[in-house]
This record gives C-alpha cells, structure tokens and sequence, in this order.
C-alpha cells in the first residue's frame, strides 16, 4: 500500500460512523443521495452481479440490494467494511451481499474480464488515485458491462468552499493555487498530514474514461442548484411539496450539460468499447 492509499485508507478508518450519516445529516446530503440513487437505478437491474468499489458503510449498497442486484462489497477501509456489514445486516439486505473484500481501486486483476454487469465506484475512489487514475478506470471498465462512478467537482467545490480556498491560497502561496486549479491536484498545496484528493473538471472525466478504452453514457452533476444555501434548503424541506418539486427540478438541471461541472461531483456511466483505438 502506498502513501496516499495508506492516508486514504486511514482517513475512512477514522471517519467511522460519521460516514454513514454524511448524506442524511444535511439537505444538501440529502439531494445528493438521490441525484446518485438515481443515476444508480437507471443502469442496475434485478439479477445483476454488482462490484462495488469504495461501499463505505453501505448507504448504496442498500440501494443495490433494493434494485435486487447481488453486490461484491469492497473498499480500501477495514472500519468501513465493518459497519457496512453491520448497516446492512440492519437494513435487512444482507442477504444481497455475496462477498466483502479489502480492495485498492487500482488493482482489480483478482476479477476476470466481464465479471460483473455493473461496477459501481461511488464516493470518489478515482479522485484518490492520482496517476493511476487511467491504470484503475480501465481495470473497472475491464471487470463490468457497465461503469456508473462519481468523482468531486474542481469547480463545483472551489465554489462551494471558496472561503477556505482562498485562505489555502493566501497560506500556501498563489503559484500553488493556480496549479490547484488548473490541475484540480489538491497535492500543489503542499499538505503533508491532510487528505488530500484529485478534483475533476467534466472534460477531464470523459477523456479519462475515453483514454481508458470507455464510452460516456450518461452524465450528471450532483448538488449543481443545492450546493451552498442550506438555510434556504430547510425552508424548502419545511413544506413537503416545494420540497418535492425543487428536487425534481434539481434532478433535470444536474443533466444540463452546462451544469456537469458546477455541482459537488460528476457523474457518469459508461461502457467499453469494442474498438478501443477508438
């Protein structure tokens, strides 16, 4: 294990719990999940074989088991692996997971060629690999029918945090901050003991998955209109059917292909190709 897998690893490990509230606790969160729930459902069907790249504590594997797919749960954190196991078991899906495995998104050679119908990488694994990220998107496209991931947003995230990254620019220096944001290499920062993560403009996505021997099928922006007012957000919630409309409204504007890079993530399903030359 590297040093940025064995960070990763670490950062989840210490998380814990807290990870499973991560998309309940706010509204925003809340959008989330059902801007990823969604996207999820379109491309997983009863009967299928499901890899799950980056499970956490099992809020989408619940989901997978839900569509009545048979998930092989993997993820880089052995605390994470654990409440998954548990979570599910109280969500009475269990019976869905055929196994659990500690698994590094780069290396999928234990898989053979087609194993599954869908690989699922939510949460970001490929915004933790850095130069590997070609290596571990065609290794994912070489195991499933179908690819359906999400990574975080350069631009959605520098508008969502753009206080604190703008102290990042002023403590690291300016040079560094220009590097961050044409690169989307949270690393230029120079942070030694944080987490650090690769951000993704829409381009980068697609020419990742298309350099990687894959075809977009769908695509999607998580939280493009949600992203930073969660005051307004709880007036919204506080009568249900303004609530239900603005999420329905919110779901079709994260298709907007101009709206893929201002949301938290991007998401994308996507296929091999038969002709990888292209």
């Amino acid at each position: 294990m590297d040093e940025t897998t064995r960070r990763s690893a670490e950062w989840y490990d210490d998380l814990g719990e807290t990870e499973w509230h991560r998309l309940v606790a706010t509204r925003r969160g809340q959008i989330s999940f059902e801007v990823h729930r969604r996207f999820l459902a379109e491309a997983v069907r009863p009967g299928m074989r499901v890899l799950e790249i980056g499970a956490g504590p099992g809020r989408f594997t619940i989901q997978l088991a839900e569509l009545g797919a048979t998930v092989v749960v993997t993820d880089i954190s052995p605390v994470q692996l654990e409440l998954n196991r548990r979570h599910v078991a109280e969500g009475g899906a269990e019976a869905a997971v055929e196994d659990r495995l500690l698994l590094d998104v780069r290396d999928t050679s234990r898989f053979g060629d087609d194993e599954f119908d869908v690989v699922v990488a939510y949460g970001g694994p490929l915004s933790y690999v850095f130069e590997d990220a070609g290596t571990a998107t065609a290794g994912l496209l070489r195991v499933g029918g179908v690819l359906v991931a999400s990574v975080m947003s350069l631009l959605g995230s520098w508008r969502l945090f753009l206080r604190g990254a703008i102290k990042e620019a002023e403590e690291a220096g300016q040079d560094r901050n220009d590097l961050v944001l044409s690169t989307g290499d949270l690393r230029h920062f120079g942070f030694a003991d944080k987490h650090v993560t690769k951000l993704y403009r829409w381009a980068e996505l697609r020419a990742l998955i298309e350099a990687s021997g894959g075809e977009v099928v769908q695509a999607s922006a998580s939280n493009f209109m949600s992203a930073t007012d969660e005051e307004t957000l709880e007036l919204l919630a506080s009568v249900p059917d303004h609530w239900r409309r603005f999420v329905e409204h919110e779901v079709r504007a994260c298709r907007e292909p101009g709206a893929l890079d201002g949301g938290t993530h991007i998401l994308c399903s996507a296929r091999r190709r038969d002709d990888h030359t292209g």
